[in-house]
């Protein structure tokens, strides 16, 4: 579901051919956009209505289709930004997505994306403590000590936008 965020994202800045828009998502997230989920994602978003396709002329060369983000779309995009699943909550992509498009929701909903996500990682937070705790092999402790670290400097960041969202409130 990032990709189809990221996307959205990106048309409701300005209208985009596919190797533009599938570049512009390459450079904000530094993950290669293959055609192969590129270019069906963008069908089912034509043919739900969320996007419409219309032939741009290109002196010698075949039209070059460009997609434009509809009221649909807008609206897709915001419940996908908005709906944040508990099951989706550890992915960072998924969360990362979300967070860069922010600015689209309102301050209950990004606070709610915000707590599912506190929720996913304080969960598994505890997981990985209890495991670290038996495990055996040294290599495996520093391993799980490693990620646990991770998990605590997110855990800040996200009490920084929590901060940030009650100063904005």
């Amino acid at each position: 579901m990032w990709i189809e965020i990221l996307l959205l994202s990106r048309l409701d800045r300005e209208p985009m051919h596919g190797y533009e828009l599938r570049k512009a998502v390459e450079a904000s997230t530094g993950h290669t956009l293959s055609n192969n989920s590129l270019y069906p994602t963008l069908r089912r978003f034509v043919d739900a209505g969320a996007v419409s396709r219309s032939a741009e002329e290109q002196e010698a060369k075949p039209p070059r289709h460009v997609y434009t983000i509809t009221d649909v779309g807008r609206e897709l995009l915001h419940d996908m930004l908005a709906d944040f699943p508990a099951e989706l909550a550890l992915s960072e992509e998924e969360f990362l997505a979300r967070v860069g498009s922010f600015s689209r929701l309102r301050q209950g909903e990004r606070a709610r994306v915000l707590d599912v996500r506190k929720q996913a990682l304080t969960s598994e937070h505890a997981r990985l403590t209890a495991l670290a705790a038996g495990q055996d092999d040294p290599w495996g402790r520093a391993a799980l000590r490693h990620v646990l670290g991770k998990f605590d400097a997110e855990l800040r960041w996200l009490a920084d936008l929590e901060t940030e969202l009650r100063r904005d409130a």
